[in-house]
């Protein structure tokens, strides 16, 4: 049985930090860029998937 920690990880930690940098009036970025560490990941992982799925199609037809 595997050991779950709660562990918040590298983007959970900058999104804390961002929110806290942007709270305390230290960034003046939008909050859609503070919260990209929430973001970006998932963002990433479909377009690996959508390329791996064109790849195969191409590698498919030949």
């Amino acid at each position: 049985m595997k050991n779950v920690s709660g562990n918040i990880g590298f983007f959970g930690l900058l999104t804390i930090l961002f929110i806290g940098l942007k709270l305390a009036g230290l960034i003046d970025w939008s909050w859609l860029w503070v919260l990209s560490p929430l973001w970006i990941p998932g963002v990433l992982i479909i377009a690996l998937i959508v390329t791996v799925m064109a790849v195969a199609a191409i590698v498919d037809r030949k």
